[in-house]
């Protein structure tokens, strides 16, 4: 039986900056990253603001190859538009499983790797090998649950070159000037184009949807990006990659019971499923970067020690995202699909602080207070039953 100091069990995102993170701050710890995919990462683009991250988040990320626009982005709605001076960046999946594979050492690699099961002291592979682990760090992706509700948002993301420069400068964070079409069917949803100037001849679009129903039409998604290429005025490109994802936008539920619902005694659940995430955005980036250097900082712990560690800070960042959660509830609940886009539009009118902090998962009180009490596109009594609300379950056999 193989022996380690702690067991890092996905190496998504969140586990593989853990990994990282744990290699420059505890070189002597013998720990192994488990990935069960053939790459670190998956398939996907993680983008932040450079003002989600603090000076040593932002050293974490800096062996990795970004693509960072320091002149702004842009955002469109129906009646304002806006351009943001905020620092934007992007990293995608298959720089990031690169740079893990080259900065690791090999010994705390384990790609390919299916775990059948786990506990606090042991990690069981479906090949049957065991490896006996001092801790044991759940850092999978977030599940479907009864426990929570809200919708989901969904999206397919194309990476497309072009035989001549494209002439985009600056990030299209937000085009939601588009039709506000549901991706199933004829109905109505909050939607908007999202572009990134990856180089000269390069650009990822992504069409994504905030709806309550959990169904995606790659197809159609496929088709519109191709509509939007041409009333931009670009020729025909050559499409590099494709991604696409439906992830849960959480306006409520009860987070101690969905803990309670897959949680191991002694295992520390430190990625998205233990709700490290924005509850309305779905970023991830800013929490994952900030747990990697806490529990890094932390790695002399004993497992059962790291796991209530870990679930103070799940419990906290609950708490403070309720804002976000409000939010959803006066998305989805409050106002009707083709009119959504009004609470975006307005929220762009906003500061460009507040607008950082809201993005970063840090706002304030006197953020709250600016956000909730301005006049919402909605009747205040709509807002009120909005706000106290509950959704609908965040699982799959309730919302196809």
């Amino acid at each position: 039986m193989r022996k380690i100091d702690l067991a890092i069990v996905g190496g998504g995102l969140a586990g593989g900056l853990l990994a990282l993170a744990l290699h420059r701050a505890r070189p002597d710890l013998n720990f192994l990253l488990i990935e069960a995919g053939k790459t670190f990462g998956g398939h996907h683009r993680w983008s932040w603001f450079e003002s989600d991250l603090t000076p040593a988040g932002k050293e974490l990320l800096a062996p990795f190859p970004q693509v960072k626009w320091a002149s702004g982005y842009h955002v469109a709605f129906p009646g304002y538009k806006r351009k943001m001076h905020a620092n934007y960046c992007s990293l995608s999946s298959k720089d990031f499983d690169k740079t893990l594979r080259e900065t690791l050492p090999l010994e705390t690699q384990s790609l390919g790797t299916r775990v059948k099961n786990f506990d606090s002291s042991s990690v069981t592979l479906a090949d049957g090998e065991r490896l006996e682990a001092g801790a044991v760090i759940d850092c999978r992706n977030i599940i479907a649950s009864k426990h929570l509700e809200g919708g989901w948002q969904i999206f397919v993301g194309r990476h497309f070159k072009y035989k001549k420069p494209h002439g985009i400068k600056n990030p299209i964070i937000m085009d939601a000037s588009v039709t506000q079409h549901a991706p199933s069917g004829n109905r109505s949803a909050y939607r908007f184009m999202y572009v990134l100037p990856l180089a000269d001849d390069e650009l990822f679009f992504e069409d994504t949807y905030y709806d309550e129903e959990r169904a995606l039409d790659e197809n159609l998604l496929k088709y519109r990006i191709d509509q939007y290429n041409q009333q931009i005025g670009l020729e025909e490109g050559t499409e590099i990659s494709r991604e696409k994802g439906i992830l849960p936008v959480i306006t409520g539920g009860d987070f101690k019971a969905y803990l309670s619902s897959f949680e191991k005694q002694g295992v520390a659940m430190a990625g998205a499923r233990g709700g490290f995430n924005h509850p309305l955005t779905s970023f991830t980036m800013p929490f994952a970067v900030s747990n990697a250097l806490a529990i890094a900082g932390k790695a002399n712990l004993t497992g059962e020690e790291l796991a209530k560690f870990v679930k103070t800070r799940a419990l906290r960042h609950w708490r403070k995202t309720s804002i976000y959660r409000a939010l959803g509830r006066m998305l989805f609940k409050a106002t009707e699909p083709e009119r959504r886009v009004g609470i975006f539009e307005m929220f762009y009118k906003n500061s460009q602080e507040l607008i950082e902090r809201f993005y970063a998962g840090q706002t304030t009180m006197m953020d709250r207070m600016h956000i909730l009490t301005g006049k919402p596109p909605v009747s205040i009594a709509r807002a009120v039953r909005a706000l106290v609300s509950k959704g609908k379950p965040l699982s799959k056999e309730n919302s196809e």
